[in-house]
């Protein structure tokens, strides 16, 4: 069979298939998927059928295919390899050994070479039975190659310890000033401690959770902060000589123009960390001290995209598959930038079954990629703005349509006429809170006749930080203060809340990871008279109120009773 020779993809190299003497594997890769449930018949059909024309392992069209992730095929693959597992974390590697493999290939293929005897070359590899990264090793080497396995996150560390000659970023930064001659824009293009520290900046920016990275030129030196869990903080100080050649590496991973530094230019870096590939979005900026660069972390790997993990309660998450459920109508999401709301809306497209229904999205940027959805980037350069390519993919027969975000009247008429004629359209706008959105979309040039029977629900969210598991520790809160928010109803009999001491998993904040505090306008017929009639806001969500909508701030309290973050917290975001 096809898959037969795949489901053992090193036969063909002694040392990638385990311990001598070791068992065959009795099932091919594709049956072993099939039977833990990860594909089905027609899609390993498929995936056989695009191996046999590419010539590609099929593990390797599997994952290009987005029926299994790389995780997934290293977890299967490495009971058979039965390959000695290694602790690396302490590990002490000669600097001959290290000099064998250069460090393009080390990070390329996620491994590190540990010791030489008799011509042979011991190497960790995260992925034991990739076939790819063994024969590479084979002919940049020169050896034999005996495969043992670490955790990929394992491997990364030691890579970047060992190749960048030091145990941080401080060190890398002392070679490059140490070196004799100061990095120009030529050493951004070529291996150089300069380019193992834009890679060590990046990887300390995920391993950290951060969601941007900001690089600012100051007068005299260098800052480098870090959004972590919403709120920035400083994290390195670059030396004033490395700032042109930092900024052409960044530029040059993000395919700009290095040369060009009077424009803001915009760009996006695929970078590999352990077995993930990280995609950040890069924008410049000139300053008067140099270009500002800003790196928007989007890690698939970290997003949740089920409303429970992001906070949602389990009768909202069913009253918002209610709303999802139905045929037509508008659903918005709305906050501050940096509030989730895209990540909500993805979610909200995950509770869509997309076998039976026809779903499009029309973004700004595209974040990430959704599996079944077809996805649209929004360019208006070239005359592809939003309104533009909402017509056109209006006439691509959609069920469900997801608009990144309305932006102007001829985007929010549109929206609103679909949502009118048999779509459900789901996008995000900028509000303070749910009730908000009906006296924006008015001033936007909506006719209020349009709204009632178009808008079927909204959802306004903030992101606030939960308190950190390791360093979790009693709090008291004063009753004044409970009893100012309006909440002392809300207070369980002997409360008890919670604060975060602070430890190294936290950064020392007491906080990590964020969730959402939330409120749910869903649209009734008792709306609708004041909507056309130009009632106040303050009508409208007495309604909502007496129809049982929670306000952010309540739903923020009850999450700080349950423990999950801090009155104070809750406050610094809704107030």
């Amino acid at each position: 069979m096809a898959d037969q020779a795949v489901a053992n993809p090193n036969s063909a190299s002694r040392s990638a298939s385990g311990p001598q003497g070791s068992a065959p594997r009795k099932m091919t890769l594709g049956a072993r998927l099939i039977q833990a449930g990860i594909i089905n018949e027609a899609q390993l059909d498929l995936a056989l059928r695009q191996h046999r024309r590419s010539g590609k392992l099929l593990g390797e069209v599997l994952m290009e295919l987005g029926f299994v992730t790389s995780d997934v095929i290293t977890r299967l693959m490495a009971t058979d390899a039965k390959a000695q597992v290694v602790d690396i974390s302490s590990a002490v590697i000669d600097e001959d050994v290290i000099n064998l493999v250069s460090y393009d290939t080390a990070k390329r293929y996620n491994l590190i070479p540990l010791s030489i005897e008799n011509n042979v070359l011991t190497t960790a590899l995260s992925d034991a039975f990739n076939v790819v990264a063994i024969d590479h090793l084979e002919r940049e080497t020169g050896f034999a190659i005996d495969v043992v396995t670490a955790p990929a996150e394992a491997i990364t560390d030691a890579v970047e310890r060992h190749y960048a000659r030091g145990r941080s970023i401080e060190d890398t930064i002392d070679l490059i000033m140490t070196d004799g001659t100061l990095p120009s824009e030529d050493d951004a293009a070529q291996e150089s401690p300069l380019v193992r520290l834009v890679d060590q900046i990046i990887a300390l920016g995920i391993k950290r959770g951060a969601t941007d990275i900001h690089i600012e030129p100051d007068e005299k030196i260098i800052r480098v902060r870090m959004r972590l869990d919403g709120v920035m903080r400083q994290q390195i100080l670059i030396p004033k000589p490395i700032q042109s050649a930092l900024t052409a590496r960044v530029k040059l991973l993000a395919g700009l123009n290095i040369t060009e530094k009077r424009i803001p230019q915009d760009g996006r870096i695929r970078f590999l960390f352990g077995q993930s590939e990280v995609d950040l979005r890069v924008s410049t900026l000139p300053i008067n001290t140099g270009e500002s660069l800003v790196l928007r972390i989007l890690d698939r790997s970290g997003i949740n995209l089920e409303l429970p993990l992001l906070g949602f309660s389990g009768d909202d998450t069913k009253r918002i598959q209610r709303n999802l459920d139905k045929p037509y109508g508008m659903i918005l999401v709305t906050g501050p930038t940096g509030s989730g709301k895209t990540t909500t809306l993805y979610a909200g497209l995950g509770l869509i079954n997309s076998a039976d229904r026809s779903v499009f999205t029309l973004e700004d940027p595209i974040e990430y990629s959704l599996r079944g959805i077809r996805q649209t980037q929004v360019k208006p350069e070239v005359g592809m703005d939003f309104a533009s390519g909402l017509r056109a993919l209006l006439r691509q027969d959609p069920d469900v349509i997801l608009i990144g975000e309305i932006r102007d009247l001829e985007t929010a008429q549109l929206a609103a006429r679909a949502a009118l004629t048999g779509h459900l359209v789901l996008s995000t706008l900028h509000t303070n809170d749910a009730v908000g959105v009906i006296p924006r979309l008015i001033d936007m040039g909506v006719d209020r006749y349009m709204l009632p029977a178009s808008l079927q629900s909204i959802v306004a969210q903030r992101l606030v930080r939960k308190i950190c598991d390791d360093c979790k520790t009693p709090a008291e809160v004063p009753a004044e203060a409970i009893e100012s928010l309006g909440m002392t109803a809300l207070v369980p009999d002997n409360p008890q809340f919670f604060k975060g001491a602070g430890c190294d998993k936290c950064n020392n904040s007491g906080y990590r990871g964020r969730q959402v505090i939330y409120e749910i306008l869903n649209i009734s017929e008792r709306m609708h008279a004041p909507i056309i009639e130009g009632a106040p806001s303050a009508e409208i969500r007495r309604i909502a109120r007496e129809m049982g909508m929670l306000s952010m701030l309540h739903d923020g309290f009850k999450k700080a009773c349950a423990g999950v973050t801090t009155v104070e917290e809750v406050l610094r975001v809704v107030r």
